[in-house]
């Protein structure tokens, strides 16, 4: 919680920071040595893509590992404040929905907020009442070609807050704890549940981290009450090595209205990472899944090794999961697998060109099978990357081919399209290019040309960017996938997502975003407008506007909501 106030003159730059003491966690002296604080900097200058650091720092190591921070001395800091920071908000919603048959209209209350307690410097505990999301990001729609489950990441800040912690936050492959499945009907419905109540306990030390997080989810017309808790704890050892347990559990409450399958689930994972040096990591990660329903017991794991300099770049994973394998607080990519990939790249900044940056030729590889029958081959795919170029005018350029082994061996229909069960080899081409996105203006364009099972597939993309001053831009982007030939009855298909983005900033602090998106494949088109307002640190109003439409036929669908919404934000 801090101010901060900037100026542009003809010199460059100046910015200035309040952050008051009380809202900083420290402990109280006892006078006998003198206070010492870590400190880093950064500075990112995208003008000159440069990115700089105080103290030096190699660039293979995160500015955030703190054992490389400067030492800042000479504080004599006031007794520590009871760090206690409460954020009520109050919220009016009305909603019309029209879906053709029926419409209704409807006007909701409510009000909430979150209360945060920061015991000492390394402990925290924060709670949520009537927790509300309505100031957050909206999905970007996806039109899904792959066999793989898609992950969108989590946009709600009550979520985001100490996220990292969580067993396998560092991958989207296989997650046994992700908070999206947190206030949603059903398991993956995308209608949102109300949530009624949520507590964080977050433990942090140079020696171990413990954290623990309980949510319950308010019953609805299609879903029951739910009970969601996770608990972590982890062991720092050696100089960067760590090995930790998580166990999550979902419990649902009875709901006989609706003949649904149990949710009563738990996962127990074990997970850790060792630093042989500084640029070699390996991590590793166990869990099993336990359905209270069927008593079916799942496994899945994850080992990776890394290692990266400033010169090269080089991994291996293996991931394995087996069918049985159902976390209901988590994501998996895909049951029944087990996976291996590989790959590098070098990095190459010649010192002697004075158009070319950075040039980060090489390659990634895949190999997937069944994990049930190890000899069941699934896919494998290369992909070659000979130009993947930064230019010293900011520009980018990447060129790769990508061959894809596939055996289709279950039922498979991307988009509606019946793949008919057998191997296939095919090659793909890829192709992207962006000006420098610090200017007033920058553009980028990709495409990917080639097959796609027994047809093809020639995709496009476009996206155009204009800031003619720094309170106002405007992006417009274009993406089309053209389908010629593709499944059992050869068909052909043509899908187009466009989306606009705009931002208006009167200053730092009052801001009008809009964004629209209409996807061609289900004829569905977007509104979200969202005005706010930092009347002062962290306290916020917010005007937010949502149009839904769907321009079917057979199934027509509107919805046009408007919510506003005060938070107010108190440090104690």
């Amino acid at each position: 919680l801090w101010k901060v106030r900037s100026k542009r003159t003809d010199e460059g730059y100046y910015a200035e920071f309040a952050i008051p003491f009380k809202s900083l966690r420290y402990n109280k002296s006892d006078g006998t040595k003198p206070v010492t604080w870590g400190v880093t900097l950064q500075r990112r200058s995208l003008r000159d893509y440069e990115v700089s650091t105080f103290p030096a720092i190699p660039q293979s190591i995160s500015m955030y590992r703190m054992t490389y921070a400067a030492q800042l001395t000479g504080i004599e800091p006031p007794p520590p404040s009871a760090n206690v920071r409460i954020e009520p908000y109050s919220l009016f919603q009305y909603d019309e929905i029209d879906d053709g048959p029926e419409s209704l209209i409807a006007r909701k209350f409510r009000i909430g907020g979150d209360v945060k307690w920061a015991i000492n410097p390394q402990t925290v505990l924060d709670l949520t009442v009537n927790t509300d999301f309505a100031q957050a990001d909206l999905d970007q729609a996806v039109n899904n070609l792959e066999r793989f489950n898609i992950f969108f990441p989590e946009r709600r800040q009550f979520f985001l807050e100490n996220s990292g912690i969580w067993a396998g936050a560092s991958q989207n492959s296989i997650r046994p704890f992700f908070s999206r499945r947190i206030g949603l009907q059903g398991n993956f419905n995308a209608e949102p549940a109300p949530i009624e109540i949520g507590t964080r306990f977050t433990q942090r030390s140079e020696k171990e981290a413990i954290a623990g997080l309980y949510v319950r989810q308010r019953a609805t017309e299609n879903s029951p009450a739910s009970n969601f808790g996770v608990a972590r704890y982890l062991k720092n050892y050696g100089r960067e090595n760590n090995i930790g347990i998580m166990v999550t559990h979902r419990h649902d409450e009875s709901f006989s209205e609706l003949q649904s399958p149990s949710n009563h689930n738990s996962t127990i994972t074990i997970d850790g990472q060792n630093r042989p040096t500084s640029q070699i990591s390996l991590d590793y990660l166990i869990s099993t899944s336990i359905d209270e329903e069927t008593g079916e017991a799942g496994f899945a794991g994850r080992f990776s090794a890394s290692n990266f300099s400033n010169k090269l770049s080089l991994s291996w994973t293996t991931e394995f999961t087996d069918e049985n394998y159902n976390p209901k607080m988590g994501f998996v990519r895909q049951t029944n697998v087990i996976s291996h990939s590989t790959g590098g790249y070098y990095i190459w900044r010649p010192m002697k060109q004075d158009w070319i940056r950075r040039w980060d030729p090489g390659f990634f590889a895949s190999l997937n099978h069944d994990a049930t029958n190890p000899s069941n081959f699934q896919q494998a795919n290369i992909f070659i990357f000979p130009v993947y170029t930064w230019f010293k005018n900011n520009s980018f350029i990447e060129l790769a081919l990508n061959p894809i082994w596939q055996n289709i061996n279950f039922n498979f229909a991307p988009l509606g399209l019946q793949i008919e069960q057998d191997d296939y080899f095919y090659n793909r081409f890829f192709a992207q290019f962006y000006t420098d996105q610090s200017k007033k203006w920058s553009a980028s364009a990709n495409t990917g040309l080639g097959g796609f099972y027994n047809g093809t597939n020639n995709s496009i993309g476009a996206s155009g960017r204009l800031a003619p001053i720094p309170q106002a831009s405007v992006t417009l982007s274009y993406q089309l996938n053209d389908l010629r030939g593709v499944g059992v009855e050869e068909e052909d298909l043509q899908t187009q997502i466009i989306t606009l983005n705009t931002r208006f900033a009167l200053n730092p602090r009052v801001q009008l975003t809009t964004f629209y998106q209409y996807n061609s494949f289900d004829k569905q088109g977007r509104w979200n407008i969202r005005f706010s307002w930092e009347y002062q640190p962290l306290s916020f109003i917010y005007i937010v506007f949502n149009d839904t439409r769907v321009d079917d036929l057979e199934n027509p669908f509107e919805e046009q909501q408007v919510i506003s919404k005060i938070t107010y934000v108190k440090q104690f």
